[in-house]
């Protein structure tokens, strides 16, 4: 027997299969996920709302990230510039995605300043500040769901995500998993602190993928809505 001929077609056989293997390993992962929960629904559309842009900027058919940057923006740089690189830049390019920012009439100008501080010369079409009345703003807010109030000045650090059919998305369970080891009780994750860096980076940036993922599987009509996390957290809660 010509062992080296074996030996040969042996390492050949397994360079070929360790790839397959491998892929259909990930096959179930991509279409088996846990899609990202409904924390909240109808939240407020932004019809009172006026921008610079030419057409009107609503939340319903796009996926949007909503923050408050209240009646000074530029208070709010840190959180800006951590917002624009860390997830805009990185999915900028998805269709229907925007970034929203929420000010009080008469800020205008200054949020022109913070745009162009933060721009770097780069495609900022699908970043937008709207302005409306403290009433009109503190009534959006007030429809999202937050552990947290907005500041006086009508401002937060916190964002949120809202998708196509005006629903708030998140996390019904955040717990990490030495947290679920010790059956730690169940709490959310209702919106993303702009300045904590590995929030956006990991959890939210995450989260927006997975988001991206669903309306993909939509359109295919491979999304499974049975796969969602909020019935196994109901019953945990009971428990």
């Amino acid at each position: 027997m010509d062992y080296k001929k074996v030996s040969r077609y042996v390492i050949l056989g397994i360079l070929f299969f360790l790839p397959v293997t491998f892929l259909l390993m990930l096959y179930p992962a991509t279409h088996n996920y846990t899609p990202l929960d409904i924390v909240n629904e109808s939240v407020s559309d932004l019809q009172s709302f006026s921008s610079n842009s030419e057409e009107p900027i609503i939340l319903k058919d796009h996926i949007t990230v909503v923050g408050f940057f209240g009646e000074d923006p530029l208070k709010s740089n840190t959180a800006a510039l951590n917002l624009k690189e860390l997830i805009y830049d990185k999915f900028k390019g998805f269709k229907k995605f925007q970034v929203v920012i929420l000010m009080p009439k008469g800020t205008e100008d200054k949020a022109e300043k913070l745009k162009n501080e933060i721009s770097t010369y780069e495609d900022l079409r699908f970043w937008h500040f709207v302005f409306a009345s403290p009433e009109d703003i503190q009534r959006v807010f007030n429809s999202l769901k937050s552990e947290s109030t907005l500041n006086q000045d009508l401002s937060s650090n916190n964002v949120f995500l809202v998708d196509k059919d005006l629903n708030q998305r998140g996390r019904l369970d955040d717990r990490t998993d030495k947290e679920l080891e010790k059956k730690k009780s169940v709490y959310g994750l209702y919106s993303y602190d702009c300045i904590e860096v590995s929030e956006i980076k990991n959890k939210m940036s995450d989260d927006l993928r997975i988001l991206f993922t669903e309306y993909r599987q939509k359109r295919k009509g491979e999304f499974d809505p049975s796969s969602s996390r909020t019935e196994d957290i109901s019953v945990e809660k009971k428990n």
